[in-house]
């Protein structure tokens, strides 16, 4: 459970340095809610996650970013259909240079036999 967790959390960088929405939208399970700058934002499934993939791009180049990196990540808490997992990451330029580091805490479920990340909570600014 704890390997399908952080593959499934792998799968979901993997997409996001690609920039691949619909493989991004495929390694989440919905209900997806993520908290981030104190507001809850619950997304109904995959057509409104690439919609709201594809919008953030334009943001993403405009700040400099190119790739992220996962600098730790740890299941912290790990059960039959679910697995917390604390991780730390850095957005970086095109020559590697991180120019911003975060914390986030991830939820991965297994539903219906598939591990997906459902929710996502993060320090990003």
């Amino acid at each position: 459970m704890e390997d399908e967790a952080l593959a499934a959390a792998a799968r979901f960088i993997d997409a996001f340095n690609a920039q691949r929405h619909e493989a991004l939208a495929d390694t989440l399970n919905y209900p997806h809610v993520r908290l981030a700058n104190g507001a809850f934002t619950t997304i109904a499934d995959r057509e409104a996650f690439v919609e709201r993939s594809r919008g953030g791009a334009e943001r993403l180049r405009e700040e400099g970013w190119h790739h992220s990196v996962v600098e730790a990540m740890e299941a912290v808490h790990v059960g039959k259909d679910k697995a917390h997992l604390a991780m730390t990451v850095g957005r970086c330029h095109a020559d590697g240079t991180v120019y911003n580091r975060f914390d986030t805490l991830w939820i991965a479920t297994c539903v219906a036999g598939r591990w997906g990340i459902q929710f996502r909570s993060s320090f990003l600014r």
